[in-house]
């Protein structure tokens, strides 16, 4: 027994002695779970990306964005365009990476009014989108106004020959977006007429009845006029509003937008019936909808 106790001990000398004089031969301990990877594996085998190999990588095109690293960091794919839900930070997670140009932050739209989902309403509050890094205007070569730098390049990605004509908005004639429209209505109803203009330099838009050689409201207290700017940039919206309207009222209303460029205008009919002339109108208006729904074939298979 002490012989073989002897062997034991010799056998213990030379393994320690040889662990010490070779350390990098040791095994290496994992600490993680069983079933997991290691800490020390590779972080591409951690999110389930193998090696990266870039001639596997799939062809991109159309990228109006330019062109991101995608979630493995290996291969390119489109950036997120501008106002496109995004991830943060330099690594696509699940929406994606903004393109070129433009940064992922919160929504600068202004929240919807308050409902009864409010955590739904937060929830789309903190939710991150591209916003442009450029939001100066500039005007393009086609003579259109593009609101930031990114919107021109959206555009020039399908036409390379468009190029900048300078910074800021294009000088133009102002453009009526949203025209007055015609409209019948009952004694002492109130009534609106809007015009949405948009111009640079920004336009005067004033108020005028056929007729009358006047600009609205004049000293009539039953009719006002505001205007501010917006809803988008180098745009003013006007309202013309009638309170307690008569049959006098009738008639065609313009609204004429005019800067140092140039001048337009818009115009519509505005109808103000008695009782028995708006229920009238009415019935006309409703028997001549129904013809035109009886002369429409809807058996008609258009799939």
């Amino acid at each position: 027994m002490s012989g073989m106790s002897g062997l034991l001990l010799l056998g213990l000398w030379i393994n320690l002695h040889t662990c010490r004089a070779l350390p990098n031969q040791l095994p290496a301990l994992s600490t993680a779970p069983p079933g997991q990877l290691s800490p020390t594996a590779p972080l591409l085998e951690a999110d389930g990306c193998g090696p990266c190999e870039p001639d596997l990588c799939p062809e991109t095109r159309g990228c109006r964005a330019g062109l991101v690293l995608d979630s493995c960091g290996c291969c390119k794919e489109c950036g997120n365009l501008e106002g496109q839900t995004c991830d943060p930070g330099d690594r696509s997670v699940f929406y994606g990476l903004c393109g070129t140009g433009l940064r992922c932050q919160k929504d600068p739209r202004p929240a919807g009014g308050g409902g009864g989902e409010d955590e739904e309403e937060e929830e789309e509050e903190e939710e991150e989108v591209c916003v442009c890094e450029e939001q100066e205007a500039l005007c393009g070569s086609d003579g259109v106004t593009y609101i930031n730098m990114c919107q021109f390049r959206e555009a020039a990605f399908s036409r390379p020959e468009l190029k900048t004509r300078g910074r800021g908005p294009c000088k133009t004639v102002p453009i009526i977006k949203v025209p007055p429209h015609s409209q019948v209505n009952g004694t002492g109803s109130s009534l609106v007429f809007l015009c949405e203009v948009f111009a640079f330099p920004m336009a005067l838009v004033e108020w005028r009845k056929e007729g009358r050689d006047v600009v609205l409201p004049g000293d009539d207290p039953h009719i006002s006029v505001q205007s501010r700017g917006g809803p988008l940039k180098f745009e003013l919206s006007s309202w013309l509003q009638i309170e307690g309207a008569g049959p006098e009222d009738s008639g065609t209303y313009r609204c004429i937008a005019r800067n140092n460029v140039g001048s337009v205008s818009a115009s519509a009919v505005l109808g103000v019936l008695g009782a028995e002339e708006l229920s009238s109108y009415l019935a006309n208006s409703v028997s001549e909808m129904k013809q035109l729904m009886d002369a429409t074939d809807y058996d008609q298979d258009f799939y």
